[in-house]
């Protein structure tokens, strides 16, 4: 892949580099914030290679790669862009969505990046796992085999690390969101794990050490494998030195801010804010645990079944923070639950994808469901849900119903993960050695399932026929989006349009007409009464040099636009400035009334058809308020183009002074 040629079809896609607010990634998504998200085009960046799907959710547009290449492409973008950082220091972050969206986000963002830290220490914990547990006639490996006694130790101190030290690493990640220096985040997090304090795995076990200041005894206790205690700190921290740097002579900054904030923060730690969230935060884990086991499989199979929906809204970010208080707590909680469900679901998605590549003749979907559909099985769904599921729509029908079946039967045998990994098939590291049998019938219910279900839909539902009336149909869609696309380039305003939009239109007009088109010539009459012109005497300049597409414009004498030939509505834009039609032989037009008047936003303009409606030549499709247009400093000039029309095509014009919506005004020779 060419990576750099990649980032700058992304960059030029979102809008350009002035467009976008800051970048980042996830472990299979690029992550934008862009200022104006109107000029994204979605159409055309599915064609981008490597781009596996394109969404916007909370604000954020999101572009998925997979893993392994968006990272790269991403690393591309923030060259191309001149940027390393995620957010700009001096542009503040929009606040976009509701509280719950907020604090998803919030969540996500501080977690994401410290996941392979804890993978890690997940994953050496399961190989610990392997060692020491009695796999072999009721004895363990090291007790077999002394030599590796050593290993095992200096395996289980790695595996430990993270979650001993997690503190400093949320610290860091925490006060970096939150606009604080990131060190003294870390720093914080550092006293909170100090080996001078009391381990809190030893909570319970003895008397704790005190600090007696002054009479009053403060309870030495660290705060190992915790969450909600750090993230309450830091926030605490970055914002006492936000105000600090505010009120503090520059000379006296440096010394004096970083100072007082540790110790501001340090004694409300110890005194009130620590001890409060240690106990909420092990009231919810014991909450959470006490529910999933008192529903026992029904709760499994609940959660299972929403699993893969919560993953769309981005929610599961939040549950990293519940599920590294379950494993930090194992020896009260068990494990984790979650991992074991998205484990469930991941292989359920992996499922479907394969089913559908087993049953679908269309080449481009095979070579997606190839790689997205192992993608799953080995723990990253996002390609597969957005590539494949939810875009046929019957297979992650078919995904979350296996999900909530293998998740039924891991609740109901209380199977439970002991650290994070990779969910999915290589799950079984996280897991106990005596849970793996468990653990492997619930993959193998969930993935047998979800696939014949797949099969089984695809069959009753004919989905064959509909994914080749949907291949057929994505022309239109993207027609409409090279047109988009050089319009933004232009400063003209086009109107963006996504694929399902276009695609609902044209499904049955082109499948119906596909076979019938001739090469005989098509004529399109006039749109409007008025003076017919080439397009290349237009008074904008971006369609007078058609980029957009070559055709005519009319100077109207009246207001009202007809349909110049029959056809289907294929687009009618919101603000009801532009129409599309896609005409019986396959002929996809674009009418634009009047030249930047998308700023309008509607007022001035009515549509009498709606988007998908059949309509015959000199029906009335729209009513432009030509005073209103010229009064709002607008010209009301409009064009009628063939965004794509191919090499073969020659046009003829009927240009006219005087010309009626029964005039001839454009010839199309096949």
């Amino acid at each position: 892949m060419d990576y750099a040629k990649i980032a700058s079809e992304v960059i030029r896609l979102v809008g350009g580099k002035e467009n976008i607010r800051s970048v980042a990634h996830c472990a299979t998504r690029l992550r934008l914030q862009l200022r104006n998200n109107d000029l994204r085009d979605e159409a055309a960046l599915s064609d981008v290679e490597g781009v596996k799907g394109v969404f916007l959710t909370q604000s954020q547009f999101q572009i998925i790669f997979g893993a392994g290449t968006v990272n790269l492409v991403c690393d591309e973008v923030q060259k191309q862009l001149g940027v390393q950082n995620e957010t700009s220091e001096n542009e503040p972050e929009e606040k976009k969505g509701n509280p719950l969206q907020r604090l998803v986000k919030m969540l996500s963002d501080i977690f994401v990046p410290i996941i392979p830290a804890i993978v890690a220490g997940g994953l050496l914990m399961g190989i610990n796992n392997i060692l020491t547990s009695n796999l072999i006639h009721g004895q363990s490996i090291i007790a077999l085999y002394p030599q590796w006694a050593g290993l095992a130790n200096a395996i289980n101190l790695f595996a430990a690390a993270p979650f001993t030290f997690l503190p400093v690493l949320i610290g860091f990640s925490a006060s970096k969101k939150f606009g604080g220096n990131p060190y003294l985040g870390a720093a914080m997090g550092m006293i909170m794990v100090h080996p001078d304090l009391m381990s809190a795995y030893q909570i319970g076990i003895g008397t704790p050490p005190v600090w007696d200041i002054f009479g009053f005894q403060i309870p030495a206790i660290g705060y190992q494998g915790t969450v909600l205690p750090v993230l309450a700190v830091s926030w605490i921290i970055a914002n006492i030195e936000k105000r600090l740097h505010k009120v503090t002579p520059s000379w006296l900054d440096n010394l004096t801010t970083p100072l007082i904030s540790i110790l501001v923060t340090s004694f409300l730690t110890f005194i009130v804010v620590g001890p409060v969230l240690r106990e909420a935060g092990n009231l919810l884990a014991s909450g959470i645990t006490w529910v999933y086991n008192s529903l026992g499989f029904i709760g499994g199979a609940l959660f299972g079944l929403v699993y893969a929906p919560i993953t769309l809204t981005g929610m599961h970010h939040s549950f990293i923070a519940i599920e590294t208080q379950l494993i930090a707590d194992s020896a009260h909680t068990g494990g984790s639950f979650i991992f074991s469900t998205a484990s469930m679901n991941n292989v359920a998605q992996g499922a479907a994808v394969l089913a559908v590549l087993m049953m679908t003749k269309n080449e481009k979907i095979k070579s997606i469901c190839s790689a997205s559909g192992i993608s799953a099985l080995l723990g990253i769904t996002e390609p597969a849900m957005f590539g494949v599921t939810l875009k046929l729509k019957y297979p992650f029908y078919a995904a979350i119903i296996g999900s909530a079946v293998g998740s039924a039967y891991l609740a109901a045998t209380k199977t439970l993960a002991q650290a994070l990994g990779a969910a999915g098939l290589p799950g079984f590291i996280s897991m106990k050695p005596d849970h793996y049998l468990y653990f492997a019938i619930g993959l193998a219910l969930s993935m047998g399932v979800s696939f014949i279900l797949t099969v089984v839909f695809w069959k009753k539902f004919n989905m064959g026929a509909a994914e080749a009336e949907g291949s057929t149909s994505a022309k239109p869609a993207q027609n409409a989006a090279s047109t988009t696309t050089a319009a933004t380039t232009a400063n003209t305003e086009i109107p963006t349009t996504s694929t399902s939009s276009v695609n609902t239109a044209t499904n049955n007009t082109e499948s119906e007409n596909a076979e019938s088109a001739s090469t005989e010539d098509e004529v399109l009459f006039a749109p409007m009464a008025g003076e017919i012109i080439p397009v290349s005497e237009s008074a904008d300049e971006a369609f007078a040099s058609k980029m957009l597409g070559d055709g005519i414009a009319v100077n109207p004498s009246d207001g009202t636009i007809y349909a110049p030939c029959d056809g289907t509505v294929s687009l009618l834009f919101p603000t009801k400035h532009a129409i599309g039609i896609t005409t019986t032989k396959g002929t996809d037009l674009l009418i634009h009334a009047g030249i930047d008047t998308v700023k309008m936003e509607g007022n001035g303009f009515e549509a009498f058809v709606n988007q998908g409606d059949t309509v015959h030549k000199g029906d009335k499709l729209l009513k432009v308020d030509l005073e209103k247009v010229r009064a709002a400093g607008y010209n009301p000039q409009t064009m009628m183009i063939l965004p794509q029309a191919s090499a073969d095509v020659t046009l003829e014009v009927h240009a006219s002074a005087s010309a009626d919506h029964n005039s001839k005004a454009l010839t199309i020779k096949h």
